[in-house]
């Protein structure tokens, strides 16, 4: 932790402290009752000339220490962290509250490395993603400044090679880019954000020749990371030195930056946190570490104590203690809102995103890069900043919201106020969830939600992202996760679900219809292992769910040819598949990027097979011979029966009674389900409730044998056991309380088709994957609904998998089925 005292107070004007600590409206108040009506003309006067420059105040006030006690505002913002840090387990958090030119206090949360051994501090660094933004701006107006660049000539005044298809009469201008007004793409063909392999700015911006203009420049708000990396390309052709360099000489040294780079030294590659992804499935692994193409745009690494020093010379009107980074005027100027053409400003300066806080203009940036979500805020009216990151991808809302947090208990010391609250949340009780859960449709719309409910986790599906819901302290249950919180959901007596101010009526819980054949050879996963795009079925739409976490709907333009919606990260760009021969999509171009269909799982209907790592008849000597693990203490006495004889209708499928498994060899003599009685009685109620929707289940496996689990363990290779269970700790299934079941047709027979075929190795096997259609989804929670209903709960990486209650009451068992039968 590193806590800075301030200074002893200083006597001052008492018009120089409120300029300087309040906001607006407060100086003009307090002049008036200071001076009287002629200081209120007076105060009017400096409010026009503040208004003149769109900022709430002027950028060369002379900077003075701060004398805040920030010491019970630091006491509630350690609580929060801690808070978020817990509930949403982020690995590492470090933050860094700024006053003028002072960091009052800043400390890190959790922990930097993957073994959890050494605590994140303020010195931890972060890939900062998009904050990269700021510095390669500021990078460019020091050319401007010094009249190397123009910020309104034509981009190939400079860059002549750069030549994308601009069917329009403006040309594109750094200006355009700068604001992302420019309506270039989102990503690069090549150096994308998807892209691992780290070509050179010149090779990413070269492939935007390729692309053409999707808005007329000027004409709309596109962010475009392609954008700054032309931006970064423009300041490289200037120079002889290249643009990480540049940023170095003329604003990361200035600033006494030095844990702060565009590369990867070993000084900063020794206090760098492990960044980690997360999915909607409920995976996280180490997150990707190659560098972006869109260098200028995403490549900075730092820390939250360098970010501070930054947000200070910003109070500081760009000085250093060597000079100026930035005349105040540039610093003004892209500080200032670009307005579209009927005056309204757009949230975009030149670089900085302008926003508002409770009344006071917010400057800064947010970042979001492979495994890392950052914010970087600041106040100018106040002298307030705030620098914080995670290591944790996606997590960009709970960082804004400690942020903000932030910045309100600093805005209350200063002014003397009480401190606000951070408002926490507890899960929603299994018998809350229940009433909650199902599909709703809007009353006055064709929007749709769905919440569902997993292991305590209930989850909301609206628009864009998943959410989770959570009770607040008031009662009332409202969104609180990784992309966002507030969001208050009330179901009404009427069954109609009111999400915020948008009225749902609950839809039946019936199946969903089949999607229609053209779509079947598009559904599936397509990309990289480290980011991959889903398209798949919801609501009678196709859908891509792009960067692990948007969900956007597609409208159809022909067969092989889609749009994204008007909103999100790709707006106005759409996605053109290539088929074979069989009419299954081989690729798929998403807004000038390609991605190309992975191989995952089993073609439905086939089973998924390994290549054991020695012959099963080769293992099944030594695995009979072996002894389970010992395990002392009280246990049930073993009562096992067979499931067909407490109900006949029940179906079996005994795969390791046959070659039709992961092995392909056979594992049991006869093709038998046993299961503890209190279970095996659980299974047949089950199997009963389903009768009246025309299914039924079916058995896959049930007990097995001790011995039996320790073939598979030592069949299977290492980078698929996390499948297999460790014979050392025993299967639930050698207790007899687990069940591997699906559903299936009474009158036909037939299993019902889920998103994944039983046994599958992959991560389509979860219960929560989000691909496939929404008739195969629907199948599937059914089959969890109604196992759970009695008792069961599923394996988190099996659909088909489910445990009784009373399993750990039981012991390992290994008598084989001829033993049971006898």
């Amino acid at each position: 932790m590193i806590y800075f005292h301030p200074p002893m107070p200083q006597k001052r004007l008492a018009l120089h402290r409120m300029s300087s600590n309040t906001g607006r409206s407060h100086v003009k108040r307090v002049l008036h009752v200071t001076c009287g009506n002629r200081c209120l003309t007076i105060a009017v006067v400096m409010l026009m000339a503040l208004q003149a420059f769109n900022l709430p105040t002027l950028w060369g006030q002379e900077q003075t220490p701060t004398t805040h006690e920030y010491g019970p505002a630091i006491d509630k913002l350690k609580a929060a962290a801690r808070h978020e840090v817990q509930q949403k387990q982020l690995p590492a958090f470090s933050i860094s509250l700024v006053d003028r030119d002072q960091v009052v206090w800043a400390d890190g949360f959790g922990f930097q490395d993957a073994d959890r051994t050494i605590p994140a501090t303020a010195e931890t660094v972060y890939r900062v993603g998009s904050v990269s933004k700021l510095f390669t701006d500021i990078a460019v107006m020091q050319l401007v400044d010094e009249g190397k660049l123009e910020l309104d000539a034509p981009v190939q005044t400079y860059f002549p090679e750069f030549k994308p298809n601009n069917p329009f009469d403006v040309p594109l201008t750094l200006r355009q880019m700068m604001s992302h007004r420019s309506g270039l793409v989102r990503e690069s063909p090549v150096g994308n954000y998807f892209d691992p392999s780290e070509p050179t700015l010149d090779a990413t911006v070269a492939s935007l020749n390729d692309t053409s203009l999707v808005y007329k420049p000027e004409t709309k708000t596109k962010y475009s990371n392609a954008a700054i990396a032309v931006v970064g390309a423009v300041l490289e052709k200037q120079l002889d030195v290249s643009h990480p360099e540049r940023v170095r000489r003329t604003i990361l040294d200035p600033l006494g930056m030095n844990q702060s780079s565009f590369v990867v030294s070993p000084a900063i590659e020794s206090k760098l946190a492990t960044g980690w992804m997360r999915t909607y499935d409920g995976r996280r692994f180490s997150a990707p570490t190659f560098l972006l193409g869109t260098g200028p745009a995403g490549n900075l690494y730092s820390n939250v104590l360098d970010l501070s020093k930054f947000v200070s010379c910003l109070f500081n009107a760009g000085k250093t203690n060597d000079g100026m980074i930035l005349k105040p005027e540039t610093l003004r100027r892209m500080t200032t809102p670009i307005k579209d053409a009927d005056g309204k400003p757009q949230g975009f300066g030149l670089g900085f995103h302008i926003k508002e806080l409770d009344g006071f203009t917010k400057i800064g940036h947010g970042g979001a890069v492979y495994g890392f979500s950052t914010q970087l805020e600041a106040l100018p009216e106040r002298k307030l900043g705030v620098a914080a990151a995670a290591s944790l991808d996606g997590t960009n809302a709970v960082v804004r919201r400690l942020a903000d947090y932030a910045l309100r208990l600093m805005i209350a010391t200063q002014d003397g106020k009480e401190l606000p609250e951070y408002r926490t949340t507890v899960p929603v009780p299994a018998e809350r969830a229940r009433v909650l859960r199902g599909r709703y449709k809007e009353v006055e719309g064709d929007r749709f939600a769905e919440i569902s409910e997993l292991n305590g986790d209930v989850l909301m599906h609206r628009g864009t992202f998943r959410s989770e819901l959570r009770v607040a302290d008031d009662g009332s249950i409202i969104t609180d996760d990784e992309a966002g919180f507030g969001t208050e959901v009330n179901l009404n007596s009427d069954g109609q679900l009111v999400i915020g101010d948008t009225t749902f009526q609950r839809l039946p819980d019936d199946p969903p219809a089949e999607i229609p054949d053209r779509w079947r050879g598009l559904i599936g996963e397509y990309g990289w292992d480290h980011n991959t795009l889903y398209i798949l079925e919801r609501n009678g739409r196709l859908y891509a769910l792009i960067e692990w976490f948007y969900y956007y709907p597609l409208t159809e333009i022909s067969d092989d040819v889609f749009e994204f919606p008007d909103h999100g990260l790709y707006h106005g760009e759409g996605l053109r598949f290539t088929r074979d021969e069989s009419g299954v999509a081989t690729e798929v171009n998403a807004a000038e990027v390609v991605f190309n269909r992975r191989e995952v799982g089993t073609k439905d209907g086939e089973t998924f097979k390994i290549t054991p790592v020695k012959p099963i008849d080769e293992l099944r000597a030594g695995a009979l011979a072996a002894s389970p693990p010992a395990e002392p203490g009280s246990y049930r006495e073993p009562d096992l029966v067979e499931l067909v004889n407490l109900d006949p209708s029940i179906a079996l499928d005994i795969r390791y009674a046959t070659k039709n498994n992961f092995t392909g060899a056979v594992f049991y003599k006869q093709p038998k389900a046993f299961m503890q009685k209190p279970a095996a009685e659980a299974v047949a109620r089950a199997n009963q409730t389903l009768k009246p929707l025309g299914l039924g289940l079916l058995i896959h496996d049930a007990y097995r044998p001790w011995h039996v689990t320790k073939m598979f363990w030592d069949a299977t290779p290492g980078d698929l056991k996390d499948f297999v269970a460790n014979p050392a700790s025993g299967s639930r299934h050698n207790r007899g309380c687990a069940v591997d079941l699906t559903l299936y047709d009474l009158v036909s027979g037939q299993p019902i088709q889920m998103v994944a075929g039983y046994d599958e190795f992959s991560p389509r096997a979860f219960p929560l994957y989000p691909g496939g259609t929404s008739r195969q989804r629907w199948y599937r929670d059914l089959l969890r609904r109604t196992m759970e209903s009695q008792g069961f709960s599923v394996y988190r990486y099996e659909w088909w998998h489910f445990d009784y209650k009373d399993w750990k009451r039981y012991r390992i068992g290994n008598a084989t089925f001829e033993e049971l039968i006898d």
